[in-house]
C-alpha cells in the first residue's frame, strides 16, 4: 500500500501564490505515476498537473504556465507550485499515485491511491 499526505493549501489572493506538497510512505518503491487533481462542490474532479517517473508531466490547459509540477524521488515527495493563482482555482486538491500508469495521465480512473485532499481558496 501507498499513503499520501498533502500539504501546503490555505487562502490567497488573486494573483499569488501556494506549493502544494504529497509525501507517499508505505510501498513507494514502485511508485511511478504522481499526480494533482483538484474537485469543486458540483464539479467532476478533474487532472491538473500530474508526472511520471522520469519526469515527463502533463497539465490542464487551465494551468499551463501558472502551475508546474516536480518529483523528488529520493525524498517520495511530488509538489504543486501554482502561481498567478484565480479565483477558478479554488478546490480541494487531492495528490494521486499509481504503480502501473506512468502516461503521465491526467485521468483520475487510471490512479489508485489518493491523499485526504487539502484546501486551496484563491479569493
Amino acid at each position: 500500500h501507498v499513503q499520501l499526505v498533502e500539504s501546503g493549501g490555505g487562502s490567497v489572493q488573486a494573483g499569488g501564490s501556494l506549493r502544494l506538497s504529497c509525501a507517499a510512505s508505505g510501498y513507494t518503491y514502485g511508485c511511478r505515476c504522481m499526480g494533482w487533481f483538484r474537485q469543486t462542490p458540483g464539479k467532476e474532479r478533474e487532472g491538473v498537473a500530474t508526472i511520471g517517473s522520469a519526469g515527463s508531466t502533463s497539465y490542464a490547459d487551465s494551468v499551463k504556465g501558472r502551475f508546474t509540477i516536480s518529483r523528488d524521488n529520493a525524498e517520495n515527495t511530488v509538489y504543486l507550485q501554482m502561481g498567478s493563482l484565480k479565483p477558478e482555482d479554488t478546490g480541494t486538491y487531492y495528490c494521486a499515485a499509481d504503480l502501473v500508469t506512468d502516461g503521465p495521465s491526467l485521468n483520475d480512473t487510471e490512479y489508485y491511491y489518493w491523499g485526504q485532499g487539502t484546501q486551496v481558496t484563491v479569493s
